[in-house]
């Protein structure tokens, strides 16, 4: 074999097994558990909730080894398709999202879905849209659980606050409806039922133009911790004695349940679910089937 030959077969060699290399994997990202780059689409991370989802997420795609890209919406839903739009573009092979609303999170469902990215979504579901996978609470049973508490306290008869999240959220339509069924029956009266938007701040306003409208209140029950922690600054400063029930178990509402300030907060365990979240998104990108919904565990914490 002359100098030529030779070198000619060694490049041919060395060519077919680059390309052999770079043939592995469904994408540019993937190639098993280490390869996968998946965006995480959160809601807002001014809530602790939406803080320990986002850790949780990370915890599990670090153990994973996939790459996780975070991007916050704000809680603006023109800015969450934007984000939407730029993981798209980044060509990641899975987006999560926490949506701002089920109804408004269509269009980012529907960009991700026109790139062939599959979608899975926490905490809070797309009313548009494929979607592979819904991991959360039953916001459901947990607005009942917090019902069926403020009924037990105040046997069965009384006055009560109900604070809301923010409209078309599902999880502020879910947990309302749980809490409503468990108050029929019973002699409870909803005698203010206005949004404060998930927000501490709000709450706290919110919570202040409802005691200067209703002389007598016996409880609250906010749709989140960060509600019933504004609505509890309210309180304090007008000297009313009022139970206050919130949701999330978020570090702050624990100490003040633990401190005999609020009542009880119903337990999510949003580590857990983007830690789930980012497992189902593994599963789903190594061809395995998961449960269209993978409900995550809650209960309720007093004193």
């Amino acid at each position: 074999m002359n100098k030529k030959m030779y070198f000619a077969l060694a490049l041919a060699l060395v060519l077919a097994v680059g390309l052999a290399g770079c043939g592995t994997g469904g994408s540019d990202n993937g190639g098993g558990e280490g390869g996968y780059t998946i965006g995480l689409v959160v809601s807002t991370l001014n809530n602790p909730f939406f803080v320990d989802l986002r850790d949780g997420a990370q915890a599990k795609a670090d153990e994973l080894g996939a790459s996780l890209i975070v991007l916050d919406s704000q809680d603006d839903a023109a800015t969450e398709l934007s984000n939407v739009e730029d993981l798209v573009n980044q060509g990641v092979d899975l987006i999560m999202i926490n949506p701002t609303d089920s109804d408004a999170v269509g269009s980012a469902v529907a960009a991700a879905n026109g790139a062939g990215i599959p979608v899975v979504t926490l905490d809070r579901s797309a009313n548009s849209g494929e979607v592979v996978a819904h991991i959360a609470s039953d916001n459901v049973a947990g607005g009942e659980m917090a019902g069926e508490f403020i009924v037990e306290q105040l046997g069965g008869a009384g006055m009560v606050v109900e604070l809301e999240g923010i409209p078309g959220a599902s999880a502020a339509r879910e947990r309302g409806e749980g809490f409503n069924a468990a108050l029929e029956g019973t002699d409870l009266e909803v005698v203010a039922r206005q949004t404060a938007n998930f927000d501490r701040a709000e709450g706290l306003s919110v919570m202040e133009n409802i005691l200067q409208a209703q002389p007598e209140i016996d409880a609250v029950f906010a749709h989140n911790d960060e509600m019933a922690l504004g609505a509890l600054e309210a309180i304090k400063a007008s000297g009313r004695d009022i139970m206050i029930v919130g949701f999330d178990a978020t570090d702050d509402a624990v100490a003040a349940v633990e401190a005999g300030e609020l009542a009880a907060t119903v337990q999510q365990l949003p580590k857990d679910i983007g830690s789930i979240g980012v497992d189902t998104a593994i599963k789903v990108l190594n061809g395995e089937t998961v449960d269209e919904y993978i409900p995550v565990a809650l209960e309720l914490v007093t004193q």
